[in-house]
């Protein structure tokens, strides 16, 4: 939702191709063509030529098959598309119009590396001496050199994105969290995520009970007049067996986490949620020492697919919405009962259009979970649910939550907790602003939305979180790790 619209449109176009393809079962005889029919030529239509765009196609193809773009697969879903990065500038510092060529040349005597050379007009940084200490930028006196942050690197929140030495930017797996930032932030759309495109359409084509999850995010995302009910139109035209909202996953995760906070809180123990992935792996791979505070309760997306999958032991279950990190708990955390896929909107949408499927008006009568659960994709809406759930089994106590809403109240947090000085009981980590309504694959600002999505769950029914419980068999699936 914040990408350039050209970005936007052939990420979405070479989606649509791959699925269309996909469906007719020609993807294989018909993939090594789609660069070339997608860009004909001879005139480029978005970069320096028509070879540079089809290869770029090429990798954008690769990624929507669930592949890395590139020959290398170190196993991240977040994957840098080499061939579209090469034009992003290698250079963090440039001169800019400001330079006076002036004869004291600060900025050429300030530099150690001798990557300054005096110009005709302007001083001229050499980027393959540069070392990126900046000391030429503090000398000018005329602040005329400017520190270019890539935007990839600036929305990364674990500092896990470098340069090789051909200026393409590389993804530290062992630091990335999966929360896709990057993805979006990149002018040049040229980092994106693996797919379950292919692995959806072939258990469609199979005959499988293929279910679709929404995510509590979803409500508001697309209007007014796209409802939960729409979604589970849509996707039964599609093939999908049936639609169920995560919304009720919420509120099975509220009992569960609200137990777990309980025993911590009278042990006087911390806890933190364990619902956004993204925050999960921030622990897990930046602060280890505290990963045994992580909640075992499963997410939402888990418990809904466990649910399905006590009923039916062979159904295919497909998590639906704005975020990077499901694919990550899906891929990397490997948690047993799972969904199998997960797609963003941009993703289902290319499904749906595949198939001459569209979103249409309809009632918002459909409901499966409290309002409640419907606010887990709210920053605090754990938090706003497992304290409700307490009043309503009588079992409230003086807790104190940090209700980190980013990335960097997430990384305070946990600073705060690794030092011995975090105050508050508990930790709800939301590593989008905003919640998973600020997710980075996103369909609308969420900012512009929350009036609509504010409407369509004032008009749910008011039911309890434990009423709401009651309707399924929680015994028959474990909702922890």
């Amino acid at each position: 939702m914040f990408a350039d619209e050209n970005v936007i449109r052939i990420k979405h176009d070479v989606l649509y191709e791959v699925a269309k393809l996909a469906f007719e079962g020609t993807l294989e005889e018909e993939r090594d063509h789609l660069p070339r029919k997608m860009i004909p030529g001879p005139t480029p239509q978005f970069r320096c030529c028509v070879y540079k765009e089809r290869e770029i196609i090429r990798q954008r193809i690769r990624l929507a098959e669930g592949k890395a773009p590139g020959p290398e697969d170190n196993g991240n879903v977040v994957q840098v598309i080499s061939s579209a990065c090469e034009d992003c500038p290698i250079s963090s510092y440039v001169v800019t119009d400001n330079c006076q060529n002036c004869l004291g040349k600060a900025c050429v005597n300030a530099c150690k590396f001798g990557a300054i050379s005096p110009g005709e007009k302007r001083s001229h940084i050499d980027a393959n001496k540069c070392k990126e200490c900046g000391m030429c930028a503090k000398a000018c006196p005329y602040n005329a050199i400017a520190h270019l942050k890539r935007p990839c690197k600036f929305a990364c929140p674990v500092d896990a994105i470098t340069y090789n030495d051909l200026g393409i930017s590389v993804i530290d797996e062992s630091k990335c969290i999966r929360c896709g930032h990057c993805i979006h932030k990149c002018p040049f759309g040229a980092i994106g995520s693996k797919t379950f495109i292919l692995d959806v359409i072939g258990a469609l084509k199979a005959g499988k009970k293929v279910y679709g999850m929404v995510a509590p995010a979803t409500e508001g995302q697309f209007g007014p007049d796209i409802t939960m009910e729409s979604w589970k139109i849509a996707l039964q035209k599609v093939g999908f067996a049936d639609m169920i909202e995560v919304g009720l996953g919420g509120d099975m995760t509220t009992q569960s986490e609200a137990e777990e906070w309980l025993e911590a809180y009278h042990a006087g123990e911390k806890k933190t949620t364990s619902c956004c992935p993204a925050f999960v792996n921030m622990i897990r791979k930046h602060y280890p020492e505290q990963a045994d505070l992580i909640s075992t309760t499963v997410s939402p997306m888990c418990m809904i697919s466990r649910m399905l999958k006590a009923k039916e032991p062979d159904c295919y279950t497909v998590f639906i919405g704005p975020c990077i990190g499901k694919k990550s708990e899906v891929v990397d955390q490997q948690i047993e009962g799972n969904a199998d896929a997960v797609l963003t909107y941009s993703e289902i949408r290319a499904i749906m259009k595949a198939k001459d499927v569209e979103l249409e008006p309809a009632p918002n009568e459909y409901q499966e979970s409290s309002a409640y659960g419907k606010r887990y994709g709210n920053a605090g809406g754990v938090t706003a649910s497992v304290l409700e759930y307490m009043k309503e089994t009588d079992q409230e106590v003086d807790a104190k939550v940090f209700k980190a809403n980013g990335a960097m109240e997430c990384k305070k947090a946990m600073l705060l907790l690794k030092a011995g000085r975090l105050p508050e009981d508990f930790v709800e980590g939301m590593i989008c602003e905003g919640g998973c309504v600020g997710g980075p694959s996103g369909y609308a600002d969420p900012m512009k939305t929350k009036k609509v999505r504010d409407k369509l769950i004032d008009e749910a029914d008011d039911r309890s979180i434990t009423g709401n419980l009651k309707n399924y068999d929680l015994s028959a699936f474990e909702q922890h790790r």
